[in-house]
């Protein structure tokens, strides 16, 4: 998922639970073809785990979207005051030299893996195409597309939460330029916010268009722009606030999580709102210790959440290739627990090589090239 680089040096809470979302969609694509729950764990595991640890991809998106929002929102205050004194084009230098680098290579790679005919590569659904896959990837509407037309290939198919990343943060500047007036902008991300069960709600005719739609996608992100604007407008809490927003925001998000049957019955849509609630609950928890100790025993968790972006977009070059062998090898699911073991420490290592010799170096020089030069420095990525 897409990260930003920022200049305030780390924050360890949020790449933990960066880190922890990451790790979900990478389990949740894993567990969608090799279940947990149908395996020999199931003996030891209560079932409800194995579950919420295989299908919470879709829900660590958006996580995502709120921790992206804080972040991006946090580094425009940081950068310059006020929203309504955002520099509109460092904003957007900043945004592209993050994004496109990563962006143009993956669709360069799937387009050659398509016209080579690589199995679980070429796009094959009747009204779509490889053109059009490129343009609504590249133009940020592969969401749009899929609801229309169905799911592409899964490699294509984790572009669709980047399409609502970007298509909100296209706009992000110019309208807090033309409101200008936190007293009107925050009642508007308030009402977005709110709006997340009432537009899934809407979209239930559309299954992939529900889940992959605009507006709740950037309902979350608003909830994370209003904790940003929270922050700022109050960047010291008590030690006992601080820890009461983590322990509710961790019970939520473990309901959310580990008993969907029961919150759905009794939320339906509304379950989207505690998620939302959660994440941001811990955003602020981790923000207002941020000088605190890291906890001990996570380091590997937060080096994921600070490759977040780079194993998202390449993560399922390693799950394809590994349901292959594990087809090969007879599908045997009782033991399909084991191929988890050497996927996840690939998909760190293809991640992190990408950061290596792409992401940043590719950052780096376009940022020396499109922003002055105290502000083309990346000093840390968040």
């Amino acid at each position: 998922m897409e990260q930003t680089s920022v200049h305030a040096g780390r924050n360890n809470g949020i790449d933990l639970l960066r880190g922890f979302s990451i790790l979900l969609v990478v389990l949740h694509h894993i567990g969608l073809r090799i279940p947990l729950k149908k395996g020999v764990l199931a003996g030891f595991v209560p079932k409800g785990v194995l579950s919420g640890l295989n299908y919470n991809g879709y829900e660590a998106v958006f996580i995502f979207f709120v921790i992206s929002g804080f972040l991006i929102a946090g580094n425009v205050l940081r950068r310059d005051g006020a929203l309504a004194q955002v520099d509109a084009r460092a904003f957007y230098a900043r945004r592209f030299s993050r994004i496109v680098p990563c962006l143009l290579l993956l669709v360069a790679v799937l387009s050659a893996l398509h016209l080579l005919g690589v199995r679980d590569y070429v796009i094959h659904r009747e009204g779509q195409s490889l053109p059009r896959a490129i343009v609504a990837a590249l133009g940020f509407h592969l969401n749009w597309y899929e609801g229309m037309t169905g799911y592409l290939p899964g490699n294509w198919d984790v572009l669709w939460s980047l399409s609502i990343e970007e298509v909100f943060y296209l706009g992000f500047p110019l309208v807090c330029l033309l409101v200008r007036r936190n007293a009107v902008l925050v009642p508007l991300l308030v009402l977005l916010a709110l709006s997340l069960p009432l537009t899934r709600a809407a979209l239930e005719g559309n299954e992939i268009w529900q889940e992959k739609a605009y507006l709740p996608g950037m309902a979350a992100i608003a909830t994370g722009v209003l904790g940003a604007l929270l922050v700022a407008r109050h960047p010291e809490v008590s030690v006992r606030t601080s820890r009461l927003l983590a322990g509710l925001g961790v019970l939520a998000m473990g309901w959310v999580m580990f008993d969907g049957v029961a919150i759905w019955s009794l939320l339906r849509n509304g379950y989207m709102l505690v998620l939302t609630g959660a994440a941001l609950c811990l955003v602020l928890a981790s923000q207002w210790r941020s000088g605190g100790r890291p906890l001990p025993g996570f380091g590997w968790l937060r080096s994921w959440g600070r490759l977040s972006y780079e194993i998202y977009l390449t993560h399922m070059f390693v799950v394809t290739p590994l349901i292959w062998a594990y087809k090969a090898a007879g599908s045997q699911v009782a033991w399909g627990f084991l191929w988890y073991l050497p996927a996840l420490p690939l998909c760190w290592l293809l991640g992190a090589l990408l950061e290596r010799y792409v992401s940043t170096p590719a950052e780096r020089w376009l940022r020396a090239r499109m922003l002055p030069a105290p502000a083309a420095t990346v000093v840390a990525a968040a």
